[in-house]
């Protein structure tokens, strides 16, 4: 299969070819016909792999058990762009957000300042940019929370990490396998085996 069928286009698609100096975070929302869940990591364009139900479990699991603790000012959204800087727009897998910073339906992303928690759900094509690079980026751009979440025989496990404020730099908090619970950026308490939805969160 091709690359550009791959991502629901037909093989005569012309991938966008990069300005001189790479993309900035505003081409996201300009350049037309981009494959869906397209980053912008160092002014590179990031496309997304298909991706494997236990993703997309663990994604609405997180997501569900967030919305039921989550207390009012704040609100998640999933698969929404993060523009960190000019050259920098990721998207990470789940985030939780100041509710105030919600502008409506035609919004696409979000300052990180207005970002309290960023979830990034590791994939095969994605562990270097999931384990090394976002998270960096996300720490310098001072997001208070992040969470890392791997696979471990069918599982979430879930690696939780806050800013050091003095340095901008996660320090891990936690490794959370079978049930996560956590006091900040609020209470949370999460049953990791639902995932399959063989039990309620």
């Amino acid at each position: 299969m091709s690359a550009a069928r791959e991502y629901g286009l037909d093989d005569q698609y012309e991938w966008p070819r990069p300005p001189e100096g790479g993309w900035t975070a505003d081409d996201l929302d300009r350049l037309p016909n981009l494959p869906p869940h397209t980053e912008l990591i160092d002014g590179s364009l990031v496309f997304m792999s298909p991706q494997l139900k236990f993703h997309t479990r663990t994604m609405w699991l997180l997501e569900y058990a967030l919305l039921s603790h989550m207390p009012e000012g704040l609100d998640v959204d999933r698969e929404m762009t993060v523009k960190l800087d000019d050259k920098n727009r990721p998207e990470p897998d789940i985030l939780v957000y100041r509710a105030d910073a919600d502008t409506g339906v035609e919004q696409s992303w979000y300052k990180p300042e207005d970002v309290i928690l960023v979830i990034e759900v590791v994939s095969e094509d994605s562990r270097e940019r999931d384990r090394e690079v976002k998270p960096g980026k996300y720490a310098a751009a001072g997001i208070p929370h992040f969470w890392r979440v791997e696979k471990s025989y069918g599982l979430p496990v879930v690696y939780v990490y806050e800013i050091d404020p003095a340095t901008r730099v996660y320090t891990p908090t936690g490794i959370y396998h079978d049930h996560l619970k956590v006091s900040v950026p609020f209470p949370i308490d999460i049953d990791l085996t639902a995932v399959g939805g063989r039990r309620s969160v």
